[in-house]
């Protein structure tokens, strides 16, 4: 397998001897007006301003937009990730300072708070080619800036957002090709794939379009109206599918990515080691898979009391091992007192279907008489998709956070204590089916992902959240419930590990819950590629370097043998401090292809390339 990066070398190495602070809106370091002109001149579009999107409704009494629009669409993903200033979750948009004080512009004018920035980013470049990309990245280099990367602010970690930041909007790169015999560059013709190549703003709803368009299938992931992004952070953090028990996680299909910086290490670190850590995604090219039918299994039921809820989710339990070994995938939503499963058997006929699944139905309905239980046959996911995400309730623009574990086979061994923990939350859980099958098939050390993906059956989640206008005081009982059940989690599953792009974000140890032993190499490769810390997101490689507010870095002792590393005293999840929107994000930008790549010859063109700074030309190496 090979793979060709787009490499544009950045910086050089540099040994930090004392505390470094990016340089933040508003700052004596603030690039004047004239550095932003020289910017635009090498860009394809005005740079942009962006704005929470709530502002069109203040003041109250004279509002400044359309307050009518946004009002109709602050739930409507597709339309929030539009907007440049818009997070999915509107928590990420708001600041939090050390005293308490908020600065957000909630939808609500009423609430009579005023309308402020908060943590989205004031400056802001909208990327619609790669070249916008290079100027964007080598402008936020040479001013030591805090940058973010955002595509459809679809980010429950916040890192699409920092106050006073400088953002790269990826949400316009749209192309997409279909290559039913695309040949990774610097390979042999032989070897070629049916594929599709989405730039950095596809989201997936436009993604399956054009795969069902082409006759085929892809892996991707989910959400009412499917307005997550496909080439984006999906992938970087590891991407699940409903179709992953079937076919492998989105970087086990992952054939080609365009990066700003890379290597063949890089191609194996920006397969699952964390969006934002090693530069700018651009677009990525995914292999396709022939439609296949497949049959849905749908259960719904309002539990008449605890005892009926135990019953029904400790069989469950019980049988979930077997569907994962076949294949299957799904997820289950359980509240307080509802079951809602939906589960996907991929290219199993309707009659095997039923006659696997029908004894757990007569349980359930002999528990719980007025459930409903049915298996439905699609020809293919993309009408199976149809059905049931493209329209539906929405939840975008609401505020929240979340914990989860990634669960391994052996956690269904006691099914009755699995079944007393996750009955033992106070909120919604969501077990969501996408490991197991496949992904357990595939070798752990063949990307930078999670070694706990290939041993895990079930991804478990555990969501809260607070309304608008919430004191600090409401917002941190809630948070901390959160704590109290990441260690519940933790108990669960000991040293277990957890899906980087849903997650939370108070974990003890981050290094190890997202990355495991993969960390160090993970380490290495960005101190090689981005050695002055330029993408930092949080929790991700690199960030315990840096203070909370991933903002100023922290010194390690001069005894220490590895000065270039720097030492962070305190845990960075002990702080007063609540991190909303002020995590950030960062940028690269490569073009790597296929799984397990081994560099064999660097070649083509340097175009007077300055290795130290200049990112006006790309370099191009061919991995094998």
């Amino acid at each position: 397998m090979k793979a060709i990066l787009w490499i544009t070398s950045l910086f050089v190495s540099v040994v930090l001897s004392k505390p470094r602070c990016r340089c933040l809106h508003g700052d004596p370091c603030w690039p004047t007006e004239e550095e932003f002109v020289q910017l635009q001149s090498k860009l394809s579009q005005p740079l942009i301003c962006p704005v929470p999107p709530e502002s069109a409704c203040y003041p109250e009494l004279n509002p400044s937009g359309n307050c009518t629009n946004v009002q109709a669409n602050a739930v409507n993903g597709r339309w929030r990730s539009d907007q440049a200033g818009s997070m999915q979750s509107a928590n990420f948009e708001t600041f939090v300072f050390p005293n308490g004080t908020i600065e957000a512009c909630y939808l609500n004018a009423t609430l009579g708070f005023p309308c402020q920035q908060g943590s989205v980013p004031p400056v802001g470049v909208d990327a619609r080619r790669v070249e916008d990309v290079q100027a964007a990245v080598k402008f936020a280099a040479d001013q030591d800036l805090r940058l973010v990367i955002k595509s459809t602010g679809h980010d429950l970690l916040g890192r699409s957002a920092a106050k006073g930041a400088f953002m790269i909007w990826t949400h316009h790169l749209k192309n997409i090709t279909a290559n039913s015999a695309f040949v990774p560059e610097g390979t042999p013709e032989s070897e070629s794939y049916n594929a599709l190549t989405l730039q950095s703003g596809v989201q997936w709803f436009e993604a399956y379009n054009a795969a069902q368009e082409n006759g085929r299938s892809i892996i991707g992931g989910l959400s009412v109206g499917g307005s997550v992004g496909a080439a984006g952070r999906w992938i970087q953090g590891g991407g699940h599918s409903t179709l992953s028990p079937q076919h492998g996680l989105g970087v086990d299909n992952t054939i080609q990515i365009t990066i700003v910086t890379a290597s063949s290490d890089l191609f194996w670190a920006v397969r699952g080691g964390g969006g934002g850590t090693y530069g700018v995604l651009t677009s990525v090219t995914y292999r396709t898979h022939e439609i296949t039918p497949l049959t849905a299994a749908v259960v719904a039921a309002s539990f008449s009391s605890p005892a009926v809820k135990k019953d029904i989710l400790t069989e469950y339990l019980k049988l979930w091992p077997s569907l994962s070994d076949a294949g299957w995938g799904g997820n289950l939503a359980l509240s307080s007192m509802d079951f809602n499963l939906v589960l996907v058997a991929p290219n199993v006929s309707w009659a095997d279907t039923n006659a696997t699944i029908d004894p757990f139905f007569d349980f359930v309905q002999n528990a719980q008489p007025d459930a409903s239980a049915t298996t439905i046959l699609f020809d293919g996911f993309y009408s199976f998709y149809q059905n049931f995400f493209v329209s539906g309730e929405q939840f975008a623009g609401s505020s929240g956070e979340l914990a989860s574990r990634l669960l391994p086979r052996e956690t269904f061994d006691h099914p009755e204590h699995l079944a007393d923990v996750m009955m033992g939350f106070q909120e919604s859980i969501n077990l969501v089916h996408v490991g197991g099958g496949k992904v357990s098939e595939i070798n752990p050390d063949s990307a930078g992902l999670n070694p706990a993906w290939r041993k895990a059956i079930a991804h478990m989640i555990v969501a809260s959240g607070w309304l608008s206008g919430s004191t600090v005081d409401q917002i941190r009982a809630v948070q901390q419930k959160l704590r109290d059940d990441l260690a519940i989690l933790e108990s669960l599953v000991p040293g277990g590990g957890a899906y980087f792009n849903e997650a939370s974000l108070y974990e003890i140890n981050p290094q190890h819950t997202f990355f495991r032993d993969h960390y160090n190499r993970l380490e290495e490769i960005k101190g090689t590629y981005d050695p002055k810390d330029l993408f930092i997101v949080v929790e991700g490689v690199g960030s315990e370097r840096w203070d909370p507010t991933l903002n100023l870095t922290r010194i390690r002792p001069t005894s220490d043998p590895h000065p270039t590393h720097i030492w962070l005293g305190h845990d960075m999840h002990n702080t007063d401090n609540i991190m909303f929107g002020r995590l950030g994000i960062c940028v690269f930008l490569i073009q790597a292809l296929s799984i397990g790549s081994t560099i064999t010859s660097p070649f083509m063109f340097w175009k007077g390339l300055s290795l130290a700074t200049n990112t006006e030309s790309p370099i191009v190496v061919v991995l094998r």
